[in-house]
């Protein structure tokens, strides 16, 4: 009997030893990973953008076979509201991961603003050739060097115009208008280059603005628009798409290149598959049926929201697009901007995007 429970004693020993060997020697299994990776991004679930990050925190549980779970933070959370400080904080390892706007990554990354050049990029098929062109491999690179890993191009959208006075066709137009912008310097520098008065605040501050009639304007995508119902506040909307808000879903670089390979695959494969299904929700509608029909032949998803224009207009909204004749006048105003935004960009980037784009 003795000799038996000597036995089992050795037995149960060599099992938990072998556990132990099987789980902190073999990679890629639960125990190497932790229980939550925390995600940072500016706005909430409800806004496309929100969305996209739902999706990816979804597809990183599954094709990982629920080892990494990410928790996303809305509104930036984690950073009390700092947005802008995003990029440092998940470089040091703080934050895990993010879904972010390039505007947001401008303080640390200037390189960012290419896509804030006005009326520069314009349209979507421009902006796809950038994002998977020269551009795009080169702001990775700037966010290899910062400690960072891209992993995918979603995005905000174009930002249009809107406000309480009138129309906006012209340059002329948005003279002494002030508008409520993003504190990025380029946005202010282009709103006052074309005449308007900008003023940076934050949303709460700004509707609240607007219902007394202090601000007359805002610019934002298409995205944010709907969500927020801005026909509540404004009866003008120009779509002119004078400058685009790419997102990035990126990770602390020294973590993800920690993981397991069939890991960093996994999340790599999440977070293009759910930035072409954000991307998608923030061109419906503005593309012709190329988005509408990615979303319900790929994700099996309806819009709410098919046709965003004839929606602002049903709300009693004007909508307003610009003609090539009236979209120059714009490009031709906005052009000294451009003497002193390429050397903070550098103008190697800024010729890599000329580039991609096929303009001379």
């Amino acid at each position: 009997m003795k000799k038996f429970s000597l036995y089992l004693k050795y037995a149960l020993v060599s099992v938990i030893a072998l556990s132990m060997v099987f789980v902190f020697a073999a990679p890629g299994q639960a125990g190497k990973f932790k229980k939550e990776y925390k995600m940072t991004l500016n706005v909430g679930p409800q806004f496309y953008w929100g969305m996209g990050a739902i999706k990816f925190v979804e597809l990183v549980k599954q094709k990982t076979n629920g080892q990494i779970n990410i928790k996303p933070y809305y509104g930036s959370a984690l950073l009390k509201g700092a947005q802008l400080k995003s990029p440092q904080i998940v470089a040091t390892g703080v934050i895990d991961c993010a879904y972010e706007s390039t505007i947001n990554s401008s303080p640390v990354m200037p390189e960012m603003n290419i896509f804030s050049l006005p009326f520069f990029i314009n349209n979507f098929e421009n902006l796809d050739k950038m994002e998977y062109g020269q551009t795009g491999k080169a702001i990775f690179e700037v966010m290899d060097k910062n400690g960072l890993v891209g992993l995918a191009w979603a995005e905000n959208g174009f930002r249009q115009v809107t406000n309480s006075k009138r129309a906006i066709r012209s340059p002329q137009d948005l003279e002494g208008l002030r508008l409520r912008v993003v504190g990025s310097p380029i946005f202010i520098d282009t709103f006052r280059q074309l005449g308007a008065d900008p003023v940076n605040m934050n949303w709460g501050d700004a509707v609240t603005a607007f219902q007394q009639g202090v601000v007359d304007g805002q610019e934002n995508p298409v995205g944010v628009l709907i969500p927020v119902q801005i026909w509540q506040y404004h009866k003008y909307a120009t779509f002119w798409n004078y400058l685009v808000d790419p997102v990035i879903v990126y990770w602390n670089k020294k973590q993800f290149s920690a993981f397991p390979k069939d890991i960093q695959k996994a999340i790599r494969e999440a977070a293009v598959e759910s930035a072409r299904f954000e991307k998608a929700l923030c061109r419906a509608g503005l593309d012709g049926d190329k988005s509408l029909n990615i979303l319900k032949n790929e994700f099996n998803y309806t819009m709410k929201v098919p046709n965003p224009v004839k929606y602002a207009e049903s709300k009693g909204m004007t909508v307003t697009f610009l003609s090539d004749a009236e979209r120059n006048a714009f490009i031709e105003a906005t052009k000294p901007l451009y003497e002193k935004w390429i050397p903070k960009v550098g103008k190697a980037l800024y010729e890599k995007a000329k580039a991609d784009m096929g303009k001379p």
